[in-house]
């Protein structure tokens, strides 16, 4: 493994606006839990990488700050940043970005999404590690337009394009496709209902898992059914 030490970026937006297209799946209260879980599981395996130094949380919602706090468990630094005015992603990320290079210049940079519930620590040292050999590196998501997670070594720029084809714009910024192990986590984030069945194949965290328990399955047009129970 590189030797190369990190701090992750981990933006959040408040719990209630997360996922909005799962709403037509699930109620407000279900989606909550499903949203908070799903950071939890994220930030407690970013949190075990051995690579990773600390974490620094951007978000203006006190209940996920707490959530990301319990789920970090004291294993390494947590940082807070309350998201700047005017909001909005791009802009908490650049926060993010300048409070991780105050604390820590020596430490490369990288901005992790908070959906990632099938993530395990063994994907973020594999990823990082390959990080440590490009200036800038980027990861997609599973259809490869999104952006998983963004990179930058000490002292090298990194300005944040994410939203609608986020993938193209960083790699235009030159950042460079990091190629994912197959069955990685990373990869795998969850936008639509549809996303759900590939992270429950890898492997959801515990959190996830408990939200998940006993709610309604999406089905085509809309309709709900009974999501199976999987093998714990």
């Amino acid at each position: 493994m590189s030797g190369q030490r990190w701090t992750l970026i981990v933006p959040l937006k408040p719990a209630s606006e997360g996922k909005s297209r799962l709403a037509g799946w699930l109620d407000p209260g279900p989606r909550l839990a499903l949203v908070r879980a799903m950071v939890g599981d994220t930030v407690a395996a970013a949190a075990a990488a051995r690579c990773v130094d600390r974490i620094v949380i951007v978000t203006g919602d006190a209940a996920m700050a707490r959530t990301a706090r319990r789920a970090a468990a004291g294993s390494l630094a947590i940082e807070f940043v309350n998201e700047p005015e005017p909001g909005g992603l791009n802009p908490a990320v650049r926060a993010g970005i300048d409070r991780a290079r105050a604390l820590q210049p020596v430490d490369g940079v990288a901005v992790l999404l908070g959906d990632l519930p099938a993530l395990r620590p063994t994907d973020v040292e594999d990823a990082l590690r390959l990080a440590a050999l490009q200036p800038r590196g980027v990861v997609t998501d599973a259809h490869g337009t999104g952006t998983t997670l963004l990179t930058a070594m000490p002292g090298v720029a990194l300005d944040p394009a994410f939203g609608a084809g986020s993938a193209q714009l960083h790699v235009a910024r030159g950042h460079v496709l990091l190629p994912l192990a197959p069955g990685s986590g990373l990869g795998c984030d969850v936008d639509v209902p549809a996303d759900l069945d590939a992270v429950l194949a890898l492997g959801v965290g515990p959190r996830t898992r408990r939200a998940l328990r006993g709610v309604a399955a999406p089905q085509p047009g809309g309709a709900r059914g009974r999501r199976p129970q999987r093998a714990e």
